[in-house]
């Protein structure tokens, strides 16, 4: 049975009207949607300024609200009353949006409605007067939660308004997501190679203080004549309506006037968001010169910081909250002096520069928007029955994969996104990627796949002796180093080569060469003792076994997993169900070793030992209501405490799989429904409520810390989140 929709209905400004909370609410729905759709879904309330105004809105309008027209908040109240899957009216609240004194217009409005209120305070005002006071307490007062943008805004509405903490969410604001590149890369499609380029964006208006960044220039041009200020964006409608294109005017006598006519240009147009991230990726240094010292959240900043760019700007609440000498410069207002000062500071030290830009796109990752619209669903769903569909998956991407391999083999590390030759490469990396480019061609068998394929083959048969052992690393100069025998790296290899053989649709050719590795590589497999090693070596020969029965093979299959059990019950007591004295990295593989040589053999000793062990684990890991994988900082001793930081994407991977597998050999539901609650981890249900796969890159980030994201996209962070996704595909459409 088809689950119904509900709906959140969004009180707001909406495009195409010309508004920066309109352009707010269109994201966050966008993402909303994207994450949570089709079981929940936006309605918009769109707010009009006047009453003659006329906006060709989409369907997602359903309806619009007059602000200067008290009776009409009332009937639109009622009318969602009636609307039984409006679960949740969510009003974004700016001073300005609505009607009466201090929009207390709203106020009729909230106390009519019957559904849980969320409403964001996009601003909040210090000290306020009697009637200001009296309004905002009332609003929360009607309202469940209170999302506001900034820790500042969440202390002024607790000493000021008098509102307790705990009605109180912060929510940042929500940015594009967007790899980080070197502004030199999106310059000439602006005609802007050769130039340091400054930017501005936004809604012109008087209080955006631009003539005091343009006045700043002259003494900058002298020491960088290629300097190209870009002023991008409209005059405010509100503006434009009162006092037409006067501050423009305004502005452009000032550029004539200062000799800058070869500096600065204005781009007088409502902007994309598209057009908005390629001219701030084109940006060097953004400058916000705003004279509004009281402004709570900054949209203009926060996609600045998005896209790694440091910032200049006057010492605003938003601005103090958010940028340190670390990402950018603080100025005082009407101050062209500290800008240009600033400007130059900068533009002499460009390491410092470039410092700066990473840390204000490492500082912003947890205001991309799919975060943000994750935030916003916890919220909600607080105050109603809101469930998320977890088989709600991004789809299949291999840019990053092709992005990390060149022609020797996939590279093992990644600076964000960007490859990082220097490290070199390794084949426990070349291995893995062997499974996902397998897989892909099974099920879309393109020559740019099969070319990933044959270059992974290629790398394993370079990294093989004679007798069959691998060798793991090789330095950027493609030398392969010298090492003892590596146990992981031999069972991983297996394990991939293993699980090749079984995929058919590999051309006959490729899959002998395959064949021949396979088999020299489980030679020497006596010398694999280690537990971990074992289960990935076993899972290789079941796949093997399960397309080639080979009764030697499957001999040394049982000896293996009669190894698995023996270790079992020497480490396991009443209350440690464990293969070990500790866990470590990809725990689960040891159960689901045992699980395949249950399928394989049908000896329930496996079974019960395999099922025993993994609601170990699964207890441990799922101790939240979300999984958290043991930590690499520290790992989990018997007796000792469990370590929960620095968690891999290897090990969300490795449940994920055992679980599917799990499913697959008992038929067990639960089993099923715990690998897509595990795999959530990659896409926000972890501790820090960040995504950890980037949809925009198709790169996985490296690990989740204790209050941040490692955003470094290497080679085997990426191959698990693959791993990970290739298993969830085989079986989403599966009925639990």
């Amino acid at each position: 049975m088809k689950p119904e929709t509900n709906y959140i209905a969004y009180v707001s400004s909406f495009p195409p009207r010309e508004c920066g909370i309109a352009t707010f609410t269109q994201d966050l729905t966008l993402a909303f949607e994207k994450k949570f759709n089709p079981l929940i879904k936006a309605k918009i309330l769109a707010l009009n300024d006047q009453p003659t105004s006329i906006y060709n809105y989409s369907k997602k309008v359903f309806s619009q609200l007059t602000a200067t027209d008290l009776e009409h908040y009332v009937r639109l109240a009622k009318k969602i009353n009636r609307q039984d899957d409006i679960k949740v009216v969510n009003v974004q609240h700016e001073f300005g949006l609505f009607g009466g004194d201090w929009g207390d217009y709203l106020i009729p409005f909230l106390q009519t409605l019957e559904k849980p209120i969320v409403t964001t305070f996009h601003t909040v005002l210090a000290k306020p007067e009697k009637h200001l006071y009296n309004v905002v307490r009332a609003i929360a007062n009607y309202s469940k939660a209170i999302v506001v943008m900034n820790q500042l805004s969440q202390e002024l509405l607790e000493r000021d308004y008098e509102i307790p903490k705990s009605k109180i969410s912060l929510v940042p604001h929500g940015i594009p997501q967007t790899p980080f590149e070197a502004s030199d890369k999106s310059k000439d499609q602006f005609g802007l190679k050769g130039k340091i380029v400054l930017s501005t964006f936004g809604m012109l208006s008087q209080n955006k203080g631009l003539e005091y960044a343009i006045r700043a220039l002259p003494k900058v041009v002298q020491q960088f004549p290629n300097i190209m200020y870009v002023i991008l964006g409209a005059t405010h409608p509100v503006v434009r309506r009162e006092e037409g294109e006067k501050y423009r005017n305004f502005l452009i006598q000032e550029v004539e006037r200062l000799g800058l006519k070869n500096n600065v240009k204005f781009y007088n147009k409502y902007l994309t968001l598209e057009e908005i991230v390629q001219y701030l990726k084109a940006t060097d240094i953004y400058i916000s010169p705003t004279l509004d010292m009281g402004q709570s959240v900054s949209g203009t900043i926060s996609y600045a910081m998005g896209c790694g760019r440091p910032i200049i700007s006057t010492a605003n609440a938003y601005a103090k909250y958010i940028i340190d000498q670390t990402n950018g410069v603080l100025v005082n207002p009407r101050n062209a002096s500290q800008i240009g000062n600033a400007l130059q500071t900068l533009l002499t030290d460009q390491k410092r520069l470039k410092t700066m830009g990473q840390e204000s796109y490492e500082r912003s990752r947890q205001m991309i928007w799919p975060n943000v619209a994750a935030s916003y669903f916890n919220i909600y769903k607080k105050f109603t029955d809101l469930e998320a569909e977890e088989r709600k998956l991004p789809e299949i991407k291999l840019d990053h994969l092709f992005r990390l391999t060149d022609d020797f083999g996939i590279m093992h590390h990644a600076r964000y996104s960007k490859p990082a030759p220097r490290f070199g490469y390794s084949l426990d990396d070349n291995a893995r990627a062997l499974i996902i480019a397998a897989n892909a061609y099974r099920t879309q068998p393109k020559e740019e796949v099969l070319g990933l394929l044959k270059t992974y083959i290629t790398f394993l048969t370079r990294g093989q002796k004679p007798n069959g052992i691998f060798t793991n690393m090789v330095n950027h100069k493609r030398e392969w180093q010298r090492s003892d025998f590596d146990e992981d790296t031999q069972g991983r290899a297996i394990w991939a080569l293993g699980f090749a053989t079984s995929i058919t649709e590999i051309p006959y050719e490729t899959r002998q060469n395959i064949l021949k590795l396979f088999h020299r590589a489980v030679k020497p497999i006596h010398l694999i003792q280690s537990p971990r090693a074992i289960a990935f070596a076993m899972c290789g020969l079941y796949f093997y076994l399960r397309h080639s029965p080979e009764a030697s093979l499957l001999v040394k299959f049982q000896e293996l997993a009669d190894a698995q059990v023996k270790t079992y019950r020497l480490a396991a007591t009443g209350d440690w169900h464990w293969f070990e004295d500790r866990l470590t990295y990809s725990n689960s593989a040891l159960p689901e070793s045992l699980f395949y040589a249950y399928d394989l053999t049908k000896n329930k000793t496996y079974l019960t030992i395999a099922k025993e062990s993994l609601n170990f684990l699964r207890k441990i890991t799922f101790e939240k209501d979300f999984y958290s994988p043991i930590g690499q900082n520290g790992w989990y001793v018997r007796n000792e405490q469990r370590a929960y930081y620095d968690q891999q994407p290897e090990d969300a991977a490795s449940m994920v799989q055992t679980k599917v597998t799990a499913y697959k050999i008992t038929g067990d539901p639960t089993y099923l429904k715990g690998a897509f609650a595990t795999f959530q981890w990659f896409l926000g249900k972890n501790h820090l409520n960040q995504m950890v796969y980037d949809e925009v890159t198709g790169g996985c980030n490296d690990g989740v810390g204790q209050y941040a994201i490692n955003l470094n996209q290497g080679a085997e962070s990426t191959i698990s989140y693959l791993l990970a996704r290739f298993i969830v595909e085989e079986v989403k459409s599966k009925e639990i």
